[in-house]
């Protein structure tokens, strides 16, 4: 009987297997049939992890052939059986990968890294075979030669331009016995960079910091504390505190816990992710990648990967950032100097016995800041609730361009957090569609970032909406309490509207052109810009309301935030300025070598006369704008743009800060030509001269 029993069980197994697997073969790939969702958004309920592969593969193997065929068509190579052809392919492709790269980075799991892992080297290969295809390569540069001769528009002659460019920039023109070692490093980078991200992510969440006893919570707003608890009870632990390294949990704590020992504990926590000699190490990857990249910009016959980087962009050499940055390193160490020796003369006013650490710097900041302005970022913290927040940043949008924000429900979201809303013009139209997702999650990379779904572009006469995401970090709602945000993080939902902005209201013919598809020291101008409207004056009172009472934020506090606007700038300048020089030495080395990753880091440091009390933003275990995005040589960027968007934001104030005709010509020459003209001519279409340093220094408070 028992031998019977067993049998029938495993009969019953057998079936079900064979079940599930006729299920499997029967379900269609979600990615090769019509997505019948409202404005064709990605169907997040249908897609399963093991719909990727077999997807990535076909839609490899379709791209191929359409390259195929604009490699064997019969007629003479022209601008629009070529370029624009070479535009339009691939979109099958495109598809799978926004939606796996999106899903990857804000709601991971180990099978989707191990996706990662596995499709990684295949893309990099077919990215190599299309601009490594020599028949394609003479097809381009034949129509590339003939462009005074032929009537192309202004956008048709950056797409033209753009695509000979990315095949001379991907190793098209080097000898036949090279393109072989150039695929190599390709591949080689591209795992590597995924490899960066994964440890960075299992350094942050693996570290906890597990407070037993309530004294050690001395100095912590309540509402640290709360989430402290929150986070201590989901894993477990009652009647104890947790702190991470996510910034929601760690910057409170550096800031108001009164014990210096816990604050160092979790800052050097913070500090060493990825230089812990373990199964994490970011080091030899760093060391990895500066070597590669280096021998991938030599063989294309540029002195370093700044050099090569820097070429496509605004600034063009890396003498040009290297200035930049240092003028306003200039401007900005005698500052951070004084900062720290009056934060020491408080140490040693309350009776401390120890030299000012960097640890200790928020911590001290904080209660300098009280002392002189009576003011304490914690009070802001009632009027910054998140949903208010993102009202205003939607009211903000409404009143310069007209645009009406509605919730969408009936859309599939990847994740409970996220939510979603239909973008429409005044006129009820509808332009974009935009996924936002706010809180920390261990599915979650760190960080904050706008992305798309679906880029906008015309195809066959019609427009094709842009499906756009923003990403977030910001503290989480607690039991009794909404989410409420620090001003900084209210800055951040601006930056990244911002952001997303230049993808909503992209109109553009190509796909590869369109939206953010700009210069990378120019992209953050749309984000950064935003900024301002979060602190004006006049804005403040529209979305700073109190979460209690409704009460929108009081004249006395907007005028103490706007008298501290100066407070600390020396740290934050100098703070932030240091990575960007550590990535451009990073990037301007000309001989290949095995670094010692924190010694080339301290001389680098060091060479910059980088004061003690303040660790560089990004340390280079960690530094995943440039090891794990898109930044490397490029962290200067938001410098850049931060002399564009002072500059920019004075044509609102001497017009107005919600001035129609100067939205109009913002959006018209920024935020919907994407990269289709340069972007120089297209700032100085709009302001009406090219930028001056002036205003940005004066909004920091470093203009002498």
């Amino acid at each position: 009987m028992k031998h019977y029993i067993l049998s029938l069980f495993a009969i019953v197994i057998l079936l079900s297997a064979c079940e599930d697997q006729k299920k499997s073969e029967m379900k269609e790939n979600p990615f090769f049939v019509e997505w019948e969702t409202p404005y064709g958004v990605p169907p997040f309920d249908l897609i399963e992890n093991d719909d990727y592969m077999p997807a990535f593969e076909k839609g490899i193997k379709l791209h191929e052939e359409e390259i195929e065929s604009i490699v064997n068509n019969p007629d003479a190579p022209t601008f629009e059986n070529t370029i624009v052809a070479l535009d339009q392919s691939g979109e099958s492709l495109r598809r799978i990968n926004s939606v796996f790269g999106n899903l990857n980075s804000a709601n991971t799991s180990d099978e989707m890294q191990k996706i990662a892992k596995d499709i990684s080297p295949l893309l990099s290969a077919h990215w190599d075979n299309i601009v490594l295809n020599e028949e394609l390569f003479e097809q381009v540069k034949t129509v590339y030669n003939q462009k005074d001769d032929i009537e192309l528009t202004v956008e048709d002659e950056m797409l033209l331009t753009k695509a000979y460019e990315r095949f001379e920039r991907g190793g098209a023109n080097l000898p036949d016995d090279q393109k072989e070692r150039f695929r190599e490093i390709n591949k080689e980078l591209s795992l590597l960079s995924l490899q960066f991200r994964e440890n960075q992510l299992a350094e942050t969440n693996n570290f906890k910091l597990v407070i037993e006893s309530k004294d050690d919570l001395s100095g912590l707003p309540e509402s640290v504390i709360a989430a402290a608890a929150e986070t201590a009870e989901k894993d477990g632990l009652t009647d104890n505190w947790e702190f991470t390294l996510h910034k929601p949990s760690l910057i409170p704590f550096i800031t108001y816990a009164d014990n210096r020992d816990l604050r160092e504990y979790l800052f050097k926590g913070y500090i060493n992710r990825g230089n812990n000699d373990n199964e994490h190490n970011n080091k030899a990857i760093v060391n990895d990648m500066v070597n590669l990249r280096l021998e991938r910009a030599k063989m294309l016959g540029f002195e370093n990967h700044a050099a090569y980087v820097l070429d496509d962009n605004m600034a063009k050499t890396p003498d040009k950032v290297y200035d930049l940055i240092g003028g306003l390193m200039e401007a900005a160490l005698p500052v951070a100097k004084e900062e720290a020796v009056a934060l020491q003369e408080m140490i040693e006013a309350a009776g401390g016995d120890f030299t000012l650490q960097p640890w200790d710097w928020w911590y001290y900041a904080e209660k300098l800041k009280k002392e002189k302005y009576a003011f304490d970022d914690e009070v802001l913290r009632p009027y910054f609730k998140l949903e208010n927040v993102k009202q205003g940043v939607f009211d903000v949008a409404s009143k310069l361009y007209g645009l009406q924000f509605v919730e969408r429900t009936d859309l599939p979201l990847y994740h409970p957090d996220a939510v979603a809303y239909e973008i429409q013009e005044a006129d009820g139209s509808t332009q974009a569609i935009l996924y936002m997702d706010f809180f920390p999650r261990e599915s979650k990379r760190s960080g904050a970032w706008m992305t798309s779904f679906r880029k906008q572009y015309q195809k066959d006469g019609e427009n094709v909406l842009p499906v756009i995401q923003v990403v977030c970090n910001f503290s989480k709602p607690t039991a009794d309490k909404p989410a409420l945000l620090s001003f900084d993080e209210a800055l951040t939902l601006f930056h990244e509207f911002g952001h997303a902005l230049h993808g909503m209201l992209s109109d553009c013919n190509y796909v590869t052109l369109s939206g953010t598809s700009v210069p990378r020291d120019f992209v953050e101008l749309p984000s950064q810009i935003m900024e301002n409207w979060a602190a004006d004056p006049q804005v403040l009172p529209m979305y700073a309301k109190h979460y209690e009472t409704g009460e929108p934020i009081p004249d006395e506090l907007i005028q103490k935030m706007k008298k501290a606007s100066h407070f600390n700038q020396g740290f934050a300048t100098v703070e932030f300025m240091s990575a960007a020089l550590l990535d451009m030495d990073w990037h301007t080395i000309t001989e290949k070598q095995d670094f010692d990753v924190m010694e080339f880091e301290n001389k680098s440091l060091e060479n910059m006369h980088m004061i003690p009390e303040i660790v560089v933003r990004y340390r280079s275990p960690y530094f995943a704008h440039i090891f794990a995005g898109g930044y490397s040589s490029g962290y200067y960027s938001y410098a850049w743009a931060e002399v564009l968007d002072a500059d920019a934001y004075e044509a609102f104030k001497e017009n107005g800060i919600f001035d129609k005709a100067t939205a109009k010509a913002f959006r018209d020459n920024i935020l919907s030509k994407g990269g289709t003209e340069d972007p120089m001519k297209l700032y100085v279409q709009f302001r009406g001269k090219k930028p001056s340093i002036d205003a940005m220094l004066e909004r920091k408070g470093l203009k002498k």
